[in-house]
């Protein structure tokens, strides 16, 4: 009889790791996966309020405040605070989120000195994200100088736009200036399109319609697992309102207003990605949260942006649910779609006639579904983890096990 095969020996020192490095206007976050298929999650960090007065730290369990006056002290702190985790992992690869990657990057790329150049000449397409992005990149290259980093494109996921939703109304020479639409949350995408084909398969290969509901917000059109459009546009400040951008506007109000204030190009720019959407019409808050509770207390201003908001979440769901023939599953996700059922019930209201029909108590308990039993689209609640999905990206392109 043959004898039973030894187990494995244990494994001795730190666990091999992929730190994915998530950097937005105003903040920075990090996380640490295994390597191995298991893609356990080993540490987190983040930095908030980049810029402003009070950052907030949060490492490990560690909690505290500071001043972070720009991405690079951000870099910094991030970098102490993984130093202090030496012996726990050993990091072999870093991914960093990347905006925009332009006509050129379509897929996760490993970062060499012409790619970074090459970013560097795409910065006057995302003026609020790319320079931060990349000083926070070249920061964790100083300071890993032998480890593969890998830049992961928001862009990416919405690479293959049909033409009729990737042009834009202008005049054709601009098209070869890269003026197009691109689309952006890519990576969010990429992430709940995995997570749907996990729970679905069938669902995730028909008609998908995916709201990534946060600070920024947009929505994608999805059929056989292909992005057919999606809300944002040339920059993420296209689309739908959100917490202070103002989505879609007529471009007549920035003449008048430039004219009759005399406001220049950057005052403009502020005004619409700084100063409008949730921000702008309630004149007290961005937060969803917060407008929920002033709504309640009789603020009329907060009714107004709220209303505004779920009322193109509803336009954008109809009008995609056309250009997809149909709709089959509706996916909404961030921290908006995640924990505001009242924006959810809000949005689907009206639109029975598509199929789409909720269930008042598994939407109040945020459930993984929220539709009515029988309904003809399964409504869902899916939360992202776009760090995850980098460092999954990573592990894909280095063959890392």
């Amino acid at each position: 009889m043959a004898s039973a095969a030894a187990p494995p020996p244990p494994s001795h020192g730190p666990r091999r790791a992929v730190l994915a490095v998530n950097g937005g206007s105003s903040s920075l976050k990090l996380a640490v996966y295994a390597a191995a298929a298991d893609e356990a999650r080993l540490w987190s960090g983040r930095i908030e309020r980049i810029g402003l007065p009070g950052a907030k730290l949060h490492f490990g369990d560690a909690e505290r405040r500071a001043e972070v006056p720009d991405h690079d002290a951000a870099a910094r702190l991030a970098l102490e605070a993984l130093r202090r985790e030496a012996g726990t992992f050993e990091v072999v690869a870093i991914g960093h989120r990347v905006v925009h990657g332009g006509e050129r990057f379509a897929a996760p790329t490993s970062v060499t000195p012409e790619v970074l150049a090459e970013l560097r000449r795409l910065e006057p397409f995302a003026p609020r994200h790319l320079p931060s992005e990349l000083a926070v990149l070249e920061a964790f290259t100083r300071h890993f100088p032998g480890l593969p980093q890998v830049a992961c494109f928001d862009t990416a996921f919405h690479r293959e736009l049909p033409r009729e939703a990737r042009l834009l109304p202008i005049p054709r020479r601009y098209e070869a200036l890269g003026v197009r639409r691109y689309g952006f949350h890519g990576i969010s995408y990429a992430y709940l399109m995995e997570e749907l084909t996990r729970l679905d398969p069938a669902a995730a290969g028909g008609r998908v319609v995916l709201a990534h509901l946060g600070n920024g917000a947009s929505l994608a059109a999805v059929r056989g697992g292909r992005a057919l459009d999606t809300s944002m546009a040339f920059t993420p400040t296209a689309g739908i309102p959100m917490s202070t951008r103002s989505g879609d506007l007529d471009p007549g109000v920035l003449w008048y207003l430039g004219a009759r204030e005399g406001l220049g190009i950057e005052k403009l720019y502020r005004m619409l990605n700084e100063e409008s959407g949730l921000l702008g019409l309630s004149e007290t808050s961005s937060d969803v949260r917060d407008l929920l509770a002033r709504e309640a207390a009789g603020d009329a201003r907060a009714a107004d942006a709220l209303a505004v908001f779920c009322y193109a979440l509803r336009l954008r769901i109809g009008a995609y649910a056309a250009a997809l023939g149909g709709l089959e599953t509706l996916v909404f996700s961030a921290g908006i779609g995640e924990h505001a059922p009242e924006v959810r019930a809000r949005a689907c209201a009206g639109l029975e006639f598509l199929g789409v029909t909720l269930d008042p108590a598994a939407n109040a308990r945020h459930a993984p579904v929220v539709s009515a039993p029988g309904g003809k689209v399964t409504v869902r609640v899916i939360p992202t983890d776009e760090e995850r999905m980098i460092a999954r990206d990573v592990r894909r392109l280095l063959n890392l096990i």
